[in-house]
């Protein structure tokens, strides 16, 4: 049977096994479970036995005094309490976990795990708003709406700065090697391409600060924000770059009010929830086509609404950021002779024919009749700095110039809008007509 103890530590149980057991006996059981000295035991069933101060007041309590008495006697038995003082001090046994779940079901680590990975949705993203300039909005929606007709997919990774406040301002944006159909987007990014992407950046005090992609008209009639495909790679960029302020862009077709077709941007963060699921590995990261694609799938259970589910609505993934313009000085082809661009268009062909195009786009390349002293020519009257203000241009010069000092230092120009170095000049001179 099973006796209960109330001492100053609190309330405990005592198993014994004999059903006519005698105080001796429930005292060195008390000894052997609760490791409490038989010599320093009083026990009672009077309460009031716990409220003694004194070693006189503990003498009055008799009742359990002789040690043959039989608990039952004392009307003892299964779930009875008495009362213990003792002397001295003990280490009192914290409680047992057993780890069983309901009805008994035993537990393991990962369901565990599990219990604590709760998803709830964040309200409030760590960017305050992302402002883009409006010149390099323009240049990437216009090529994905006029060119591609919004019929497959495309994407870049957008460089800008991020402000004390959190604004990020989105100032050009690097469009990588790509595969894109009307469902997937397959990036076939260039290590080598991306530090001279880098090394402009730095020269024009900025840095890498998100993702930008093209949903087509197919996926317009689809229920879902973003797709469990566009979530995966968007959280693997948003952990690539280690920024907490990195923004994912979406632009796409919307009908308007007179039935025509407008071109959207919006603009959120992957949660925090969303980066850590990433980083501990628990998307799955093969997408079977029977899954909806508005639900990301987990390698393991985790609670989403007080239930255990493997399936989780991408929207839980997304917190909306903001969205501003701006105007920056760099340009996006607006500010440079068709001519420039050809010039060196041409002069890229002798090192491959990655080299010739402008951000991995399809188009034709113009024909060159004329010298490159016409085609500067056409841009006389404006600044050498201003003439060589864009973004792709400086990529191709880039491939020509040494990547630590003289890319950072002509972007550093562009920047600051400073006379451009005649060394340099000349050099960009040679370069196109070599061509």
């Amino acid at each position: 049977m099973m006796i209960r103890i109330r001492s100053r530590d609190g309330l405990e149980r005592v198993s014994i096994e004999n059903s006519v057991a005698t105080v001796a006996q429930l005292k060195s059981e008390i000894e052997s479970q609760l490791r409490v000295p038989v010599h320093a035991q009083i026990l009672s069933t009077n309460q009031n036995l716990l409220l003694a101060k004194t070693p006189n007041d503990l003498t009055q309590f008799t009742d359990m005094s002789d040690p043959n008495t039989l608990i039952s006697s004392l009307n003892i038995a299964h779930g009875s309490i008495i009362f213990l003082a003792y002397e001295g001090e003990r280490t009192v046994a914290g409680p047992t976990f057993h780890p069983a779940g309901s009805f008994g079901k035993k537990m393991t680590m990962d369901d565990l795990i599990a219990k604590q990975m709760r998803i709830t949705r964040q309200e409030n993203p760590h960017c305050e708003l992302v402002s883009f300039d409006r010149d390099a909005a323009n240049a990437f929606q216009h090529y994905v709406n006029e060119t591609l007709a919004f019929a497959v997919k495309r994407g870049g990774l957008m460089y800008g700065t991020v402000s004390e406040e959190g604004k990020v301002e989105v100032d050009f944006i690097y469009e990588p090697p790509q595969q894109g159909t009307e469902e997937n987007l397959l990036l076939l990014r260039d290590p080598d391409e991306e530090k001279l992407v880098e090394a402009i950046a730095l020269g024009l005090g900025m840095r890498k600060v998100g993702f930008i992609f093209t949903q087509t008209i197919s996926q317009d009639k689809k229920d879902y924000t973003m797709s469990n495909a566009e979530i995966l790679q968007a959280v693997e960029l948003h952990a690539e770059g280690d920024l907490k302020e990195w923004v994912t862009a979406v632009v796409k077709l919307e009908v308007n009010e007179d039935g025509g077709a407008d071109v959207h941007f919006e603009a959120f963060q992957m949660s925090d929830m969303c980066v850590r699921l990433f980083k501990e590995g628990w998307f799955e990261r093969d997408i079977q086509e029977e899954i909806d694609p508005k639900l990301s799938r987990m390698t393991k259970d985790v609670v989403v609404g007080g239930k255990d589910t493997r399936e989780v609505d991408n929207d839980f993934f997304l917190v909306v950021v903001k969205i501003f313009d701006h105007q920056v000085i760099l340009s996006f082809l607006c500010c440079i002779s068709p001519m420039i661009i050809t010039s060196f268009i041409l002069l890229a062909t002798y090192s491959g024919p990655s080299f010739l195009d402008i951000s991995h786009r399809e188009q034709e390349i113009p024909s060159y009749n004329e010298g490159i002293e016409e085609s500067f020519g056409s841009g006389k009257g404006s600044p050498f700095v201003k003439r060589i203000s864009d973004f792709h241009l400086l990529l191709l010069l880039a491939r020509f110039l040494d990547i630590n000092a003289d890319v950072p230092a002509l972007a550093g120009c562009v920047q600051t809008q400073a006379t451009i170095p005649e060394g340099y000049q000349l050099l960009i001179e040679s370069l196109a007509s070599a061509s």
